[in-house]
């Protein structure tokens, strides 16, 4: 007797993400954008209005358009799955949540007039990250290494010489927000802290 090869929902929190995104970009292109200037943008705005604190977290919903869309949900649908059945949906959820707060308000303190949108600081994290695999205590694991180097090393070389519409200051805080929970994570599950 064949089993039925069927679809599975594996991984909840990476694809109710991605889907949440794919949403948001599609109300934003609908609206030419206003829709996500409202909700999915984060930029210098009255800290009298509850919609600055909203757009610290939705900031990462939304994109400019569907390249920006298609090139992180390639990256968190190649990525998130691994981590989310390493480290658990909760984990993951913390991991994106503490991503998209830190760079939100990352953002509104230092980049005054600059407006940020798009999962790229969670990418970011999902990447170094899952760099952490292999990690044991005492130990570095040479990928965390080559990760850091070229990736984060890429962002902060762009970030000085080239001027474009990227935010490397969230590529560079995803990054570090993915080091910090990627050693605590591992520390966690070889522990039980």
């Amino acid at each position: 007797m064949k089993k039925k090869i069927r679809i599975t929902f594996n991984s909840p929190v990476t694809l109710s993400f991605t889907m949440i995104c794919f949403i948001a970009t599609l109300l934003g292109v609908l609206s030419n954008g206003r829709i996500t200037k409202i909700i999915f943008m984060t930029y210098h705005s009255s800290l009298m209005k509850p919609m600055t604190y909203i757009r610290f977290v939705t900031h990462v919903f939304g994109h400019e358009g569907w390249t920006h869309f298609i090139g992180n949900a390639s990256y968190l649908l190649l990525l998130g799955p691994m981590l989310e059945e390493k480290h658990g949906s909760k984990e993951l959820i913390e991991v994106i949540g503490i991503t998209a707060l830190v760079t939100g308000v990352v953002n509104y303190i230092f980049f005054v007039n600059i407006g940020l949108c798009g999962a790229s600081g969670v990418v970011f994290a999902f990447i170094v990250l899952a760099s952490f695999t292999g990690f044991r205590e005492g130990e570095i694991p040479l990928t965390f290494l080559l990760v850091a180097a070229i990736f984060i090393g890429q962002q902060i070389y762009e970030g000085i010489s080239m001027q474009d519409n990227i935010s490397n200051m969230a590529h560079i805080m995803g990054g570090v927000i993915g080091a910090i929970m990627g050693y605590s994570l591992n520390r966690k599950s070889k522990y039980g802290l």
